[in-house]
């Protein structure tokens, strides 16, 4: 990072693109991280293609991993390509290479398999999405089911749209809690409270149907994950 004028400290964030993530994941807390004072943000993905999230909106890449250079905080978002990007060779070396020099490892929802798939959680606690975050155990990781996760220098969110609330937490942790008052009350974030958002809210039925949902859609991600969690424990075996 570097100093810039009247005492605001430069952010260099990026927030790593890749086929099938959940583009609220990132577009949440890019919303928040881009309007932080001294931020400047970049979506990097591995070429300036546009890059398609889960939901059919596509994404343009402003650096691709090559030329992006050292960033400051780093966010990963999850989504159903998670699982290709944990068995990513070049993802993976990317991340390891950024790791050093990155002042905060991030990530939303299922980002969280990705980095732990770097090697970057082993020891370290994570939140994950609650239907995925049995997998980080895999890792070395210890998964926390909460909205968001501190663990040293890595801050990890819950599903989707814990993403938001991760943000002001960065937000607040960095520059305090006016600074973030001031922001959530730019973009009006004042969302409704409603049971049902989390298993410790939601009916026992609504539960099985998601969980029956998601088994549906894990498919080959199921051994995609494994055998990333295998290679990674096999080689710091």
């Amino acid at each position: 990072m570097a100093a810039a004028s009247k005492g605001v400290t430069l952010m260099r964030i990026g927030f790593l693109l890749y086929d099938q993530l959940t583009q609220l994941d990132m577009t949440g807390p890019a919303q928040v991280l881009s309007r932080m004072p001294g931020a400047t943000v970049d979506y990097v993905a591995k070429t300036m293609d546009p890059v398609m999230s889960d939901c059919r909106l596509a994404l343009m890449p402003t650096a691709t991993l090559a030329d992006v250079g050292q960033l400051d905080l780093l966010c990963v978002p999850g989504g159903f390509g998670c699982s290709a990007a944990m068995n990513d060779a070049e993802i993976l070396d990317w991340l390891r290479a950024q790791a050093p020099g990155l002042q905060w490892i991030t990530s939303v929802c299922t980002g969280s398999l990705v980095l732990a798939a770097a090697g970057l959680l082993k020891g370290r606690k994570a939140g994950c999405h609650w239907a995925w975050g049995h997998y980080l155990p895999l890792f070395g990781a210890e998964f926390v089911a909460e909205r968001t996760v501190f663990d040293g220098n890595i801050i990890s969110a819950g599903g989707v749209t814990s993403g938001i609330d991760f943000a002001f937490r960065v937000l607040a942790h960095l520059h305090g809690p006016d600074v973030a008052a001031m922001l959530r009350l730019a973009l009006e974030y004042d969302p409704e409270q409603h049971d049902g958002g989390t298993p410790a809210t939601a009916r026992p039925e609504i539960i099985a149907q998601v969980q029956a949902a998601t088994a549906t859609r894990l498919g080959h991600r199921d051994a995609e994950m494994r055998a990333a969690a295998a290679r990674l424990m096999g080689e710091t075996a």
